[in-house]
């Protein structure tokens, strides 16, 4: 078991071992989430630019006013 203090500024450092076992990386994104007493940190994968541009461009047919009326109080 590998320790971390939390800083006043609510930062830790994640030891080495840690890091390195699940291939984290400066700049890397996690994802944080709570279950009951513990705290699940995920490595969260970076998705390719050009396939999101891509499904970006498709997008575009649900951000009209006739939309946003139809779905507002969703």
């Amino acid at each position: 078991m590998d320790l971390a203090r939390i800083t006043s500024k609510g930062q830790m450092t994640i030891p080495k071992r840690i890091r390195e076992a699940a291939r984290l990386k400066s700049g890397d994104l996690v994802s944080l989430d709570v279950q009951n007493d513990r705290i699940l940190m995920r490595k969260v994968k970076q998705m390719d630019e050009a396939y999101l541009r891509s499904v970006q461009s498709t997008l575009g047919e649900w951000g009209s006013p006739e939309d946003e009326e139809a779905w507002r109080d969703l």
